[in-house]
């Protein structure tokens, strides 16, 4: 394993990886070495960010998905264990962000697709590739979170109640595996980022006054190289 390549030899799945926070994700652990696999809805969004990690000489390989679909996930899984024996890095970035209302007025059509993107996803996720997990030896688990989620905010309950019960779902994962092997499970909040989400949320923000996304993918491949306990959190600031 060459020194500025520390993660090759391991494989990485990334939602959410056709833009923003996932996308740079995704360059970022290809550029330390993993071959990383993207998944997300838009199939021409996921080819660009592939032909930039090949471009850059990393490898890649695209797996359209829309997590709202049934069984969608567990036919992935089967798909990437008939390839690979194992997965070393999950990366669960993709994210619904509903309409910022009160929750006198929250909308059941955008507040059921944030809980089955945010939330039902997750526990799918996890469940699919526990196996996978558990033969990498060095496992880890990276879920991107929002500050909402353990500090409620007025017009924010749509999408934070789904981030507090995704972190509690980690949580508790990581508790079921602290003593079965080497798998380490951490909830990063990204902070304020230049994301299509977060115009969405902050559509007079200057964007040029929050971080890059690939703030937040370099430090998350980072953190999968070091050997943090396990229900790891941080938050990443703005560089100096």
């Amino acid at each position: 394993m060459a020194d500025d390549k520390p993660l090759e030899g391991r494989v990485a799945l990334v939602t959410g990886a056709s833009r923003g926070i996932g996308a740079a994700t995704a360059i970022a652990l290809a550029d330390q070495g993993a071959h990383v696999i993207l998944t997300g809805r838009e199939v021409r969004a996921l080819e660009g960010v592939e032909d930039a990690i090949h471009g850059a000489g990393g490898n890649a390989t695209i797996a359209p998905l829309d997590l709202s679909e049934q069984d969608g996930i567990a036919r992935l899984a089967t798909a990437i264990a008939g390839r690979w024996d194992k997965l070393d890095i999950l990366v669960i970035s993709a994210a619904y962000l509903p309409t910022l209302t009160p929750v006198t007025q929250i909308d059941p059509k955008q507040f059921a697709q944030a809980v089955t993107t945010n939330l039902l996803a997750t526990q799918a996720l996890i469940a699919a590739f526990d196996p996978l997990l558990k033969r990498s030896g060095q496992a880890r688990v990276i879920g991107l979170t929002s500050s909402v989620g353990s500090e409620p905010r007025a017009f924010w309950a749509g999408y934070g109640s789904t981030k507090a019960a995704f972190e509690s779902l980690l949580d508790s994962y990581a508790e079921e595996v602290r003593k079965l092997g080497d798998i380490r499970v951490a909830i990063v909040d990204p902070g304020a980022t230049r994301t299509a989400m977060r115009a969405k949320a902050y559509p007079g923000e200057d964007p040029a006054t929050v971080k890059e996304p690939a703030v937040v993918g370099e430090r998350i491949a980072a953190l999968v190289g070091e050997d943090f306990p396990t229900r790891h959190r941080e938050r990443v600031v703005n560089p100096a």
